[in-house]
């Protein structure tokens, strides 16, 4: 029902605004500000250096020459889209949703879920079924969030993006891969470096809950729609999508659950009808949720995904690639450590020019790391000259410590910057 969620949107009268709201900094402020502390953190996220290389990671098709698939940032503003529709259907505050749904990835690895699946290996893991991951994007959207990307002040001076608690909590709590019906926001804030899985706890507000979802709405319609494009879905598979469909919900309408727009499987079509029935059938009293049919038709419709595309031998061989190019270059970064400990990584990398630059202003930023220049026979802090206000997050001495710094340096790259430095480490 419309406005149904008004009363408990995070908003000043809610018992829960001064924790939602609250930085770990206070920002600056400016003469004229316009726009409230969600506003603030939804542009924040939008200039931030992370955000921005989302254009150029795997959704799930690795596809540097294909204008037309799905890449990562495309998948974020399909979440932002349909966040805030529901959001604004609802009665939440809008705000709030869309900032939760653009810095919900930007802690992605290179080459989609096959990166990630890759880092989180590199990583010593504890053992037995149960054990938490090393390595999960939401996790590192946080990371990200906290200690990595910066943005200049009116100094020019660089400083942590410092986001409010309930959107640094949405980007942790969004895995939407939990199939669940009646979610509902957890009641207590707690520290959100304690989550040691994804999925599990629920978001500390509505609005993160709808983000969760809508992660969902967005890339189930889209992920067959680029599979159509690359054919890695017959017409044999693509009858058997419509078997779905007409099983699950029927094609024609059939009483007020059944809202289908029509007999086409497209990404329009299922962000339509998703959207429509989840609006309908939630209230603040049993939750976010999906009518019935719907949540069957969802749960057919994954298992259709991954039988169909996430399975696909072409997709296995993309994932050697992938899995392939990020081995070569942690081991090769791994090797630098004793260089790092000496301000010498330009020496151990010399021979990679782009992967050396990049590495050792990433040392300098996020490290105590002061290059030693020969000719003065001394250490320079380049810090104040880069003008990075950041403190050490990693450190260079311990030898943990040292290979998360590395994983993160290379969660942070493109595909197609991963590619490149890749070809500098293996051509002679």
């Amino acid at each position: 029902m419309q406005n149904s969620f008004y009363n408990v949107r995070t908003c000043l009268e809610n018992p829960k605004w001064e924790q939602a709201n609250k930085r770990e900094i206070q920002l600056y402020r400016r003469n004229n500000e316009i726009r409230s502390e969600f506003e603030r953190d939804y542009t924040r996220i939008l200039h931030s250096q992370a955000y921005r290389r989302l254009k150029h990671k795997t959704q799930v098709f690795f596809a540097p020459h294909n204008d037309h698939i799905c890449t990562r940032m495309e998948h974020v503003m399909h979440v932002a889209s349909v966040a805030t529709t529901i959001a604004k259907y609802l009665g939440l505050n809008e705000q709030l949703a869309g900032a939760i749904a653009m810095g919900h990835d930007i802690g992605h690895a290179p080459f989609g879920h096959h990166g990630e699946d890759c880092l989180n290996k590199l990583l010593e893991q504890k053992e037995g079924h149960n054990a938490p991951k090393k390595f999960w994007h939401e996790r590192n959207s946080l990371f990200f969030a906290d200690y990595i990307e910066t943005l200049p002040d009116p100094n020019g001076i660089e400083q942590p993006v410092n986001l409010t608690y309930a959107v640094r909590d949405g980007l942790i709590c969004h895995c939407g891969e939990i199939d669940q019906q009646g979610i509902k926001p957890r009641e207590e804030a707690i520290d959100l470096y304690s989550i040691k899985r994804p999925g599990f706890i629920q978001p500390f507000t509505w609005e993160g809950c709808v983000v969760k979802i809508a992660d969902k709405i967005a890339y189930l319609g889209r992920d067959i729609e680029d599979a159509r494009s690359y054919h890695i879905i017959d017409m044999a598979a693509y009858r058997e999508l419509r078997e779905i469909v007409g099983s699950t919900l029927g094609f024609e309408r059939k009483g007020a659950r059944a809202l289908r727009s029509g007999k086409a499987v497209n990404t329009t079509t299922l962000i339509n009808d998703l959207i429509v029935d989840l609006c309908e059938q939630s209230s603040p009293e049993k939750g976010l949720s999906f009518s019935d049919e719907y949540f069957k038709f969802i749960l057919e419709l994954k298992k259709f995904n991954f039988a169909r595309i996430y399975k696909h031998w072409r997709l296995g061989e993309f994932a050697i690639y992938a899995e392939n190019i990020i081995g070569t270059l942690f081991r090769t970064l791994q090797k630098t450590k004793i260089y790092a400990e000496t301000g010498r990584v330009g020496q151990a990398l010399r021979y990679y020019p782009k992967l050396c630059a990049t590495f050792e202003d990433w040392l300098i930023k996020y490290t105590s790391y002061k290059p030693f220049i020969a000719e003065r026979h001394s250490f320079v802090d380049r810090k104040p000259v880069l003008k990075y206000n950041t403190q050490p997050v990693f450190d260079l001495h311990d030898n943990e410590s040292y290979t998360k710094c590395i994983i993160e340096f290379i969660s942070g790259m493109t595909d197609q910057f991963a590619i490149q430095v890749y070809e500098e480490v293996i051509t002679f």
